[in-house]
Formats: C-alpha cells, sequence, structure tokens
C-alpha cells in the first residue's frame, strides 16, 4: 500500500502550499461561513420588514424569535471568536478603527503628481511616500519598500513590486528573485554599493498580486521622480510590466528585452534596456541565455563616455 501522509504533515503541506501562493497573514482565528451569515441576514431582514421612516430598528426591549442559524455548530471560545467576526459587530465599531477611505483613483494620481514634482531630494521623497495615504496598497502591506543601493550609481535597476520577503525587510530584490540577481550583477562586477534597485510600485500588494492599472498609475510620478533625482546613466527595467510602464512599450518582454531606448526625466535623455525579471528567469533557466547577452550589453554601455553633469 501506498504510504499515508499524517495529519501534521498534511498541516504542513497545506500551509507551505498558501505561504507559497502568498497568504502568509491570517484574519482570524477561526473560519466563517459568510454565505451563511447572508441567508440569515436576508432572513431576518424579511421577517422586520422595511425600517421606519427615521431608519432606525424596531426597539430591542420586545424580543423576538431569532432566525435559525444555518452556520455549523460551534462551542466554547471558538464560537466566541466566531461571533466577533459578524458584520454586524463590525458595523458597531468605533469608526477611529477604520481607517479613512483613500481618495478616488484619478483624484490621487493627481495628487502624487502634485506632491513628487516638489520633492527636492531621494530623502524629501521617501518622506512624502510615507506620509502619503492615496494609494489602497500602503494599508495593506507592512511597510514602504523604496530602494536599495547606491543613490549616485550609474546604474538604476527598476522592477514591478515588492514581494513578501521585501515587504519584511523593507528593500526591494532580498528573496530568491533578489539572490539571483545580485549573482547576475556579480558576473559583471557590479554589487548593491554599485547600482541602485527600485520598483514602480513601492508597496506589496496583497498575495503578491499584480497591481491594478489604478495603483501603477497613482505611484509611477513617484518612480519617475525617484528616476529623475536618482539621475542614472543607464537605466534598466526588469520585467514586462516596469518596461511597458517607464518605457511605454506595449510588446512583451520577450520582444522588447535587449533593445536600447531613450527614458526622458524632462531633464535628461537616460538610455535603457528592458530584460527579464530575476522570478521569471527562476521558472524559466532558458531565459538565462538572453539575459546573460543583456547583461553584457549594459556593461559595455556603462563603459562608455557620458555626459553626466558632476555631483
Amino acid at each position: 500500500m501506498p504510504p499515508t501522509l499524517s495529519d501534521r504533515d498534511l498541516i504542513a503541506e497545506l500551509l507551505a502550499f498558501h505561504v507559497e501562493a502568498g497568504v502568509d497573514i491570517a484574519l482570524g482565528e477561526e473560519p466563517v461561513d459568510r454565505f451563511a451569515e447572508s441567508a440569515s441576514e436576508r432572513a431576518t431582514a424579511r421577517r422586520r420588514g422595511p425600517l421606519a421612516a427615521d431608519d432606525s430598528p424596531p426597539a430591542a426591549a420586545a424580543p423576538r424569535p431569532s432566525a435559525p442559524d444555518t452556520r455549523p455548530a460551534a462551542a466554547g471560545p471558538a464560537a466566541a471568536r466566531s461571533a466577533t467576526a459578524h458584520p454586524a459587530i463590525a458595523r458597531a465599531a468605533p469608526a477611529a478603527v477604520t481607517p479613512a477611505a483613500p481618495p478616488p483613483p484619478d483624484q490621487a494620481a493627481l495628487e502624487a503628481r502634485e506632491a513628487a514634482a516638489h520633492a527636492p531630494t531621494l530623502e524629501a521623497l521617501r518622506d512624502l511616500l510615507e506620509r502619503f495615504e492615496g494609494c489602497p496598497l500602503k494599508h495593506t502591506a507592512t511597510r514602504l519598500v523604496f530602494a536599495d543601493g547606491n543613490p549616485k550609481a550609474r546604474l538604476m535597476l527598476v522592477g514591478e513590486a515588492p514581494g513578501r520577503e521585501e515587504d519584511i525587510e523593507g528593500k526591494p530584490f532580498v528573496g530568491r528573485s533578489g539572490k539571483l540577481l545580485d549573482r547576475m550583477l556579480a558576473a559583471i562586477g557590479i554589487d548593491r554599493e554599485t547600482a541602485y534597485i527600485a520598483n514602480v510600485v513601492p508597496w506589496r500588494p496583497p498575495g503578491n498580486r499584480t497591481p491594478t492599472p489604478q495603483e501603477t498609475a497613482i505611484c509611477l510620478p513617484f518612480i519617475r521622480r525617484q528616476i529623475e533625482l536618482a539621475d542614472p546613466d543607464v537605466l534598466v527595467c526588469l520585467g514586462g510590466p516596469s518596461a511597458q510602464t517607464l518605457l511605454g512599450i506595449r510588446e512583451g518582454i520577450t520582444k522588447a528585452r535587449g533593445r536600447w531606448m531613450d527614458y526622458d526625466t524632462g531633464t535628461r535623455t537616460i538610455p535603457a534596456l528592458a530584460t527579464f525579471h530575476p522570478a521569471y528567469l527562476l521558472r524559466t533557466p532558458l531565459g538565462k541565455r538572453m539575459a546573460w547577452r543583456d547583461l553584457l550589453a549594459i556593461e559595455s554601455r556603462l563603459t562608455e563616455p557620458t555626459a553626466r553633469k558632476p555631483d
């Protein structure tokens, strides 16, 4: 007979699956059947009928029979914990506990453009992002992931968004893909002291999902200002989303990679190159051959004389 897994092994495998999928935060200690709650609320609403003209519920002094509970039976402390997750109780919580809703995406993007334009230094831009409330990702992420490396470096690399490890440490590219990126840069004599690394979106999307177009549009003015202030001699977009956002291309990364393009900061034109994201190379090792060609092109461009202004 084939070996069977114990309950402990099954639980360990299930937890490992969720962590790999990016589900690393539990919102409650007990599962709640939301479908059963909705059915119970609808039944209660039908019994009560429309509210009075003043929108106030009937007086609680006269008890009425409660709707049958269709949720699975629970006992002891677990039942008390499940009850606290009921929407009616959540609505009764003080309003101060709930963070203010961010402005609409269009308004938030406009506020981001105005704020980013007035940041005189990278330090001021980081402080501004710490206070910015227009992006909803800020309220689900652990911390801001602004940048890593040397802001005066000639090479700047920009990815799409932080992942789980980056959200924990507050630095971009520190997980498995970050370790691969370090090895790639080391192959052409570059490390984190001679490069500057950032992301288009500085907050981790929940579950490592792809940022929405609205979230990217809100964060775009900040990364544009960050590139302008860092003023690198070479800009590298890691992955298709970064290249499409910053370079305005429509084709996929396989067609776009390896081709030099111009990135205009408004005061200077920077040569820019798109290449594969290290996370893609971990999944598709065959792409490393083309990534190596891109690295050699970056190395060659960095050896060319530039017209960069002195610090």
